[in-house]
């Protein structure tokens, strides 16, 4: 037969054996019995099934060839891999520790360091100052520094008198937003509340002679806030007037809180509008809030964590006693045995004096920084549910002066750029010009918060900030990198000794000079 005879030869075997299975499937639907198959039906059959059967075996053979094939170059490569792995022990990379190895992870190295400081010269000191001067640590002494008169609490008292000034704000806001009064008579009003909140406290710091000088600083620290706060709370609230008067049906803020989802899963729409705001409830809400900057829909946590409030309970504690032991035990010492130098001008002395004061009181501002921006704020803000927990940013990483004062305080630094640096742009103000004004700002303020409380005007706190500008623009114009970082730190460690011992010196010429 020939070739064509033999392929086509299986194909119509299959066609007959496919319809005689038909034949007997329809025989077997009707009932009826298949007929017995002739021999030559049954030997086409077994034709079939061998061909059958040596097609699929060919085809497994040739499959099994083409794996076999195909994975020994596979074996092969990864015979070669092990053994150039044993082989090769060496890569081109450069040393961790130089700057072409892209490697920042020196936290391990910061931890020495701190566990250095801490063992080897603050202990020194530390232990130094308890040989020779014995344990100076008096809680009686703590609470003298607050009250002179147990039966008479004036900065206590001088505080909770802040609320008059809280009210006058509302209803300012109320009569404004129904228009009993103008816009214009409005804002005089807001004027002399604020000025007020200034005027008020200072005199009656320095005119109150019960009024310690710790007494001094916490309640005219209150009230600084509370002009801060009232500040903020006028200005929201005009913008609010002007969007209502540009016809607009819903204040809607692209800063305004989300839907608040609460702990079984519901959610629950606590958006407010103007003039719903003007209430008791959320005034003082924003009143205890950590922030400086009032809106009418502030962004809310979902529930309060008592684990979280706890830790940062116990911080707080923790760390109040370890910087009033380190105050009366390490700084204090450091401070009186530096007037002497600075009564007789031996400059060598001072410096010496200086670099001995400017560690502790580097350490001691480092913990009440982590003391009041960490722990504390973020204890009032677990409490009132506050979402906006950005308190600080990594001023530590500061290359600039500016960044440093940019984000080492952000609700300060919010405020300046929302209600002051801002505006003055918007009006044509020269970006030099209200940075400084900023830091002018600034400087009459931490100048107000000390000279009043301590009854003696030396403007060291003033001249301190002022300086800032030049420094800002030395370090960003002739240092970068690190060298920007180091002077930054420079500046700290170095600076604000140099204000203590300038006030220190001066209060105790001033106080006990006739007796020294």
């Amino acid at each position: 037969m020939s070739e064509t005879a033999e392929t086509r030869g299986p194909v119509t075997r299959r066609r007959r054996t496919t319809s005689t299975s038909t034949k007997q499937t329809k025989r077997q639907d009707a009932g009826e019995k298949p007929p017995p198959c002739s021999a030559k039906e049954k030997a086409a059959d077994k034709v079939q099934k061998h061909a059958n059967n040596n097609g699929n075996v060919e085809k497994e053979m040739g499959k099994s060839t083409q794996q076999q094939l195909a994975n020994s170059p596979k074996k092969q490569r990864s015979a070669v891999e092990d053994i150039n792995e044993k082989l090769r022990c060496h890569n081109l990379q450069e040393s961790l520790l130089s700057s072409a190895s892209g490697y920042s992870n020196y936290r391990g190295i910061l931890n020495w360091c701190v566990v250095m400081l801490m063992t080897s010269y603050s202990c020194k000191i530390y232990f130094c100052s308890f040989f020779r001067y014995g344990i100076l640590v008096d809680p009686i002494q703590v609470v003298s520094l607050f009250l002179k008169d147990p039966y008479s609490w004036p900065a206590a008292c001088l505080i909770i008198v802040s609320n008059v000034f809280i009210l006058a704000a509302l209803y300012i806001e109320r009569r404004l937003a129904v228009g009993t009064i103008s816009e214009t008579t409005g804002l005089i009003l807001h004027l002399f509340n604020l000025t007020s909140l200034l005027i008020f406290p200072s005199a009656s710091v320095l005119t109150v002679t019960s009024i310690t000088p710790v007494g001094g600083v916490l309640s005219l620290g209150t009230y600084t806030v509370l002009f801060l706060k009232l500040y903020s709370y006028m200005d929201s609230n005009k913008w609010c007037r002007e969007i209502r008067q540009a016809k607009a049906k819903r204040m809607t803020r692209s800063y305004s809180c989300p839907i608040v989802a609460q702990s079984n899963g519901s959610a629950v729409n606590t958006n407010v509008s103007y003039p719903g705001n003007l209430t008791h409830r959320d005034m003082y809400y924003f009143i205890f809030a950590p922030t400086l900057c009032y809106q009418l829909n502030f962004p809310r946590s979902p529930r309060i964590r008592k684990r979280f409030l706890i830790r940062r309970l116990f911080e707080m504690l923790f760390l109040m006693q370890l910087l009033v032991g380190l105050i009366q035990q390490w700084m204090v010492p450091s401070v009186q045995n530096s007037m002497k130098p600075f009564q007789e001008m031996d400059f060598s002395r001072m410096v010496e004096r200086l670099l001995k004061l400017a560690v502790p009181n580097h350490l001691i501002w480092l913990i009440f920084f982590y003391w009041f921006f960490h722990s504390s704020l973020n204890f009032v803000a677990e409490l009132l549910q506050f979402g906006d927990r950005e308190f600080y940013r990594d001023w530590w990483n500061s290359e600039t002066v500016t960044y440093f004062w940019a984000n080492w305080n952000i609700p300060v630094h919010k405020w300046c750029l929302r209600h002051f640096y801002k505006p003055m742009l918007r009006k044509g103000v020269n970006k030099f010009l209200a940075q400084t004004a900023v830091f002018l700002a600034s400087a009459f303020f931490h100048e107000y918060l000390v000279s009043v409380p301590l009854k003696m005007f030396r403007l060291w706190a003033f001249m301190g900030m002022m300086a800032q500008v030049p420094l800002a623009l030395f370090v960003s114009r002739f240092l970068n990198g690190n060298y920007g970082n180091a002077a930054v730190w420079i500046s700290l460690i170095i600076g604000q000794p140099i204000a203590v011992l300038m006030y220190v010196h001066d209060y105790y010429v001033i106080h006990y000079g006739s007796t020294t």
